[in-house]
């Protein structure tokens, strides 16, 4: 007996000496150095943040803040009352051209934040995610649509851009693959070279305002939005995130959002200081994450998007950053129908969502006509078509 509580006794201390040593040493070793330079408005020396205000995550007063292991756990069992969504969604895949030259422009949604950009004979990918999961080790939110356009059918890629590091958005296997292959231009902001260079795939990385040509008259300008970042916690916001503006010595630019927040609003202007936007590709999905939520502190919903869609003075807008992977509690289509009766009320045209892998052909920059509501807006989004939206 007395051997027995010996045992027993032993063992307890080697759990308590783990878990200590978990609690203490493990968060360490979680959190990496990715980026070392000057301090700046938006860099204290260690960690980045947005200028603008806080990069909160959770929304005010949600369960999260109050009781966060119930949450996870009830998100874990499916307890939650989500909305259902569906295991599967039918696409239609598309083989793209090998270029598409001169000032004609085709862009292909592949799913989530992927994009297919081809024009003035540049192929280039935004946040490239290939993998059925979107997290560390095969674990995380499950496709819901193949990619658009099949891996193996995808051109010849010369760019790449990342906005940041969360893993529905930088996808090491895939830009793996992608630089295996292809070799191409990665572009991203400050210290996600660290993260995405670590099987050898070489990364430009610049600082908000930087730029990186690509050939004369083509540029891509990193660009400010208001997020924040992390791989595994600990390591939160030791890497920059940030928007993109691919500049074109024609027919206007292509504003790439990233994944982002309001924040001050005033980012969408400053990525339209380049130069006229042909295309603006916006998040509106993954904002609801209470009942009757309409954004969080990092990401933006419908209303939200149509409010940058306008700033940014873009002439044309495909919505992104739904439809694929279950990061929030809408249901799976309520992005496009809620930003579909957004910009009926608004009186705005020109910014919609459009099926995975279907190419889309984007006419020249024409200055945008001034949207002319209705009626108030306000009561407009009160109508029983919005409300009954979960």
């Amino acid at each position: 007996m007395r051997r027995a509580i010996g045992y027993i006794g032993r063992a307890l201390l080697f759990l308590a000496v783990t878990v200590f040593l978990a609690i203490v040493v493990v968060p360490k070793f979680l959190d990496h150095i990715y980026y070392d330079g000057p301090v700046t408005a938006h860099f204290d020396g260690d960690r980045f943040a947005n200028p603008d205000g806080a990069d909160d995550v959770m929304p005010p007063g949600g369960g999260m803040r109050r009781n966060p292991l119930n949450v996870i756990v009830r998100y874990l069992l499916g307890t939650d009352d989500r909305p259902p969504w569906p295991d599967h969604v039918a696409v239609d895949q598309s083989k793209p051209a090998a270029r598409v030259e001169g000032e004609r422009m085709v862009v292909t949604w592949v799913g989530h934040a992927t994009f297919l950009i081809q024009t003035q004979g540049l192929n280039i990918l935004t946040d490239p995610v290939w993998s059925d999961t979107a997290g560390p080790l095969g674990l995380g939110p499950k496709r819901v649509a193949v990619p658009g356009i099949r891996f193996e059918d995808l051109p010849k890629i010369d760019a790449v851009v990342v906005s940041h590091n969360h893993y529905d958005h930088m996808d090491l296997t895939t830009l793996d693959r992608l630089w295996e292959r292809d070799q191409p231009v990665i572009v991203s902001s400050l210290g996600n070279d660290t993260v995405i260079g670590g099987n050898g795939a070489k990364t430009v990385t610049r600082d908000w305002g930087g730029r990186v040509t690509l050939k004369p008259g083509i540029d891509i300008v990193v660009s400010r939005n208001h997020h924040w970042s992390t791989r595994f916690g600990t390591d939160r916001n030791r890497a920059l995130w940030s928007s993109f503006v691919l500049t074109l010595p024609k027919g206007g630019n292509v504003f790439f959002a990233g994944d982002t927040g309001f924040g001050d609003g005033k980012w969408p202007a400053e990525a339209a200081s380049y130069g006229p936007i042909r295309l603006a590709l916006i998040p509106i999905g993954a904002f609801r994450f209470m009942p009757g939520g309409m954004n969080i502190g990092s990401h933006i919903g419908p209303i939200q998007a149509a409010e940058v869609f306008a700033r940014s003075g873009a002439a044309r807008g495909i919505a992104m950053h739904w439809g694929t992977f279950r990061l929030s509690y809408e249901g799976y289509d309520t992005p496009p129908k809620l930003l579909a009766e957004v910009m009926k009320c608004r009186g705005q045209t020109g910014f919609a969502a459009e099926a995975i892998g279907r190419p889309v052909e984007i006419a020249p920059y024409v200055a945008p006509a001034v949207a002319k509501p209705a009626g108030d807006v306000a009561t407009c989004l009160k109508s029983p078509a919005v409300t009954a939206l979960r």
